[in-house]
Protein backbone atom coordinates (compact mmCIF):
# COMPACT_ATOMS: atom_id res chain seq x y z
CA UNK A 1 0.00 0.00 0.00
CA UNK A 2 1.08 3.26 -1.08
CA UNK A 3 0.94 6.11 0.98
CA UNK A 4 -0.50 9.42 -0.15
CA UNK A 5 0.30 12.88 1.22
CA UNK A 6 -1.52 16.00 1.21
CA UNK A 7 -0.19 19.05 -0.18
CA UNK A 8 -1.42 22.20 0.71
CA UNK A 9 -1.83 24.97 -1.53
CA UNK A 10 1.14 27.74 -0.70
CA UNK A 11 -0.56 30.62 -2.92
CA UNK A 12 -4.04 30.20 -0.44
CA UNK A 13 -4.34 33.00 1.52
CA UNK A 14 -4.17 32.65 5.71
CA UNK A 15 -8.44 33.01 6.28
CA UNK A 16 -6.93 32.90 10.33
CA UNK A 17 -5.74 36.18 12.11
CA UNK A 18 -3.27 35.19 15.11
CA UNK A 19 -4.62 37.18 17.98
CA UNK A 20 -1.55 35.93 20.79
CA UNK A 21 0.43 39.09 19.62
CA UNK A 22 -2.42 41.26 20.07
CA UNK A 23 -3.80 40.48 23.58
CA UNK A 24 -0.01 40.36 24.45
CA UNK A 25 0.39 43.57 23.63
CA UNK A 26 -3.11 44.48 25.63
CA UNK A 27 -2.05 43.24 28.54
CA UNK A 28 1.06 44.77 28.63
CA UNK A 29 -1.03 48.07 28.05
CA UNK A 30 -2.95 47.23 30.42
CA UNK A 31 -0.58 46.71 33.47
CA UNK A 32 1.50 49.81 32.35
CA UNK A 33 -1.57 52.24 32.90
CA UNK A 34 -2.07 50.15 35.91
CA UNK A 35 1.25 51.06 37.69
CA UNK A 36 1.46 54.40 36.55
CA UNK A 37 -2.20 55.77 36.69
CA UNK A 38 -1.66 55.97 40.70
CA UNK A 39 1.28 57.90 40.44
CA UNK A 40 -0.30 60.64 37.96
CA UNK A 41 -2.07 61.70 41.32
CA UNK A 42 0.34 62.48 43.73
CA UNK A 43 2.36 65.60 42.48
CA UNK A 44 3.46 67.01 45.70
CA UNK A 45 5.90 64.34 47.67
CA UNK A 46 4.56 64.22 51.09
CA UNK A 47 4.79 61.26 53.44
CA UNK A 48 1.73 61.27 54.71
CA UNK A 49 0.84 59.74 57.86
CA UNK A 50 -0.91 56.10 58.46
CA UNK A 51 -3.68 54.57 59.61
CA UNK A 52 -4.06 50.99 60.38
CA UNK A 53 -7.59 50.68 58.26
CA UNK A 54 -9.58 52.67 55.24
CA UNK A 55 -12.23 55.00 56.72
CA UNK A 56 -11.67 57.84 54.33
CA UNK A 57 -14.83 58.27 52.13
CA UNK A 58 -14.48 58.40 48.90
CA UNK A 59 -13.90 61.76 47.46
CA UNK A 60 -16.85 63.72 45.66
CA UNK A 61 -16.22 65.37 42.21
CA UNK A 62 -15.56 68.62 43.38
CA UNK A 63 -12.58 69.24 46.21
CA UNK A 64 -9.67 71.39 46.77
CA UNK A 65 -6.51 69.79 47.87
CA UNK A 66 -4.40 71.70 50.52
CA UNK A 67 -1.14 70.30 50.79
CA UNK A 68 1.47 70.91 53.39
CA UNK A 69 5.60 69.96 52.59
CA UNK A 70 8.14 68.48 55.27
CA UNK A 71 9.76 72.25 54.74
CA UNK A 72 5.88 73.99 55.58
CA UNK A 73 5.10 75.45 52.22
CA UNK A 74 1.26 75.62 51.11
CA UNK A 75 0.03 74.06 47.99
CA UNK A 76 -3.12 74.87 46.38
CA UNK A 77 -3.96 71.42 44.20
CA UNK A 78 -0.80 71.76 42.67
CA UNK A 79 0.42 75.55 42.63
CA UNK A 80 2.12 76.23 45.46
CA UNK A 81 0.56 79.13 47.16
CA UNK A 82 1.92 81.68 50.43
CA UNK A 83 -0.09 81.79 53.67
CA UNK A 84 -1.72 85.04 52.67
CA UNK A 85 -2.78 83.90 49.36
CA UNK A 86 -3.73 80.42 50.65
CA UNK A 87 -6.56 82.75 53.03
CA UNK A 88 -7.52 84.62 49.85
CA UNK A 89 -8.64 81.48 48.34
CA UNK A 90 -10.32 80.00 51.05
CA UNK A 91 -12.47 83.20 51.42
CA UNK A 92 -13.23 82.68 47.90
CA UNK A 93 -14.57 79.36 48.95
CA UNK A 94 -16.52 80.33 51.72
CA UNK A 95 -18.32 82.59 49.64
CA UNK A 96 -19.94 80.20 47.83
CA UNK A 97 -22.75 78.79 48.83
CA UNK A 98 -22.08 74.96 48.61
CA UNK A 99 -18.22 75.09 49.05
CA UNK A 100 -16.52 71.95 47.68
CA UNK A 101 -14.65 69.70 49.73
CA UNK A 102 -11.06 70.58 51.12
CA UNK A 103 -8.83 67.31 51.37
CA UNK A 104 -5.50 68.21 53.27
CA UNK A 105 -2.42 66.57 53.03
CA UNK A 106 0.28 67.35 55.41
CA UNK A 107 3.26 65.54 55.57
CA UNK A 108 4.02 63.06 58.62
CA UNK A 109 6.75 64.72 59.75
CA UNK A 110 5.25 68.11 59.87
CA UNK A 111 4.79 69.76 63.36
CA UNK A 112 1.32 68.80 64.77
CA UNK A 113 0.62 72.57 65.38
CA UNK A 114 1.21 73.27 61.83
CA UNK A 115 -1.96 71.27 61.02
CA UNK A 116 -3.88 72.60 63.33
CA UNK A 117 -3.10 76.51 62.60
CA UNK A 118 -4.49 74.88 58.80
CA UNK A 119 -7.49 73.77 60.27
CA UNK A 120 -8.09 76.52 62.54
CA UNK A 121 -8.15 79.00 59.53
CA UNK A 122 -10.24 76.93 57.12
CA UNK A 123 -12.68 76.54 60.39
CA UNK A 124 -12.87 80.14 60.85
CA UNK A 125 -14.16 80.56 57.68
CA UNK A 126 -16.98 78.69 58.10
CA UNK A 127 -15.94 75.54 55.98
CA UNK A 128 -16.49 72.63 57.94
CA UNK A 129 -16.02 69.67 54.93
CA UNK A 130 -12.20 68.69 55.33
CA UNK A 131 -11.13 65.62 54.80
CA UNK A 132 -7.96 64.41 55.98
CA UNK A 133 -5.65 61.91 54.27
CA UNK A 134 -2.96 59.46 55.33
CA UNK A 135 -1.67 56.52 54.26
CA UNK A 136 -3.44 52.90 54.59
CA UNK A 137 -0.89 50.19 55.25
Amino acid sequence: MARRFQTTNRLSALTEINVTPLLDMAFALLIIFMITTPLLEQTIDIDLPVETQHTQPDRPAQYHVIAIDHHGDYFWDDEAVSPELLGVLLDRLAAEPDPPLLSIRADAGLPYQEVITLLDSIRRRGLTRINLETRVE
